[in-house]
């Protein structure tokens, strides 16, 4: 499976291409908004791991409804520290396929991006 992970915070991120290679899946990682949205645009994934909060004041919500409004149906797991309701609902509502809240856990987090990634092949 390959994966956009659009993460500024490198630990996190290293931690999580560094299971997902273990789970034999590829990741490309962006650490910011701009730059995932043009890999988003331009190359084939089959998840989208996306944090709420980028550098630069980008919203990964609003990140998402553009990509949406051009057409991309990447699912989308939201990764983020924002873990209020409305927040949940704001990345869901934007056209996001689960969320889940920092801290985590890796098995988590691969349970869900490989059951969106299953659901997707299933379609």
């Amino acid at each position: 499976m390959r994966i956009l992970l659009i993460e500024d915070d490198t630990a996190i991120a290293t931690l999580i291409a560094a299971g997902m290679a273990e789970a034999s899946h590829d990741v490309v990682h962006a650490l910011d908004g701009q730059n995932g949205l043009n890999h988003a645009m331009n190359e084939r994934f089959d998840v989208m791991i996306l944090d709420r909060q980028l550098p630069g004041g980008v919203d990964g919500a609003a990140l998402l409804r553009q990509l949406r409004g051009q057409q991309v149906e990447t699912p989308v797991l939201f990764l983020s520290g924002l873990g209020a309701l409305g927040d949940w609902m704001t990345g869901l509502e934007a056209g996001g396929d689960d969320y889940i809240v920092k801290p985590f856990q890796f098995t988590d987090l691969l349970s869900r991006v490989e059951a969106l990634h299953r659901r997707r092949a299933e379609n």
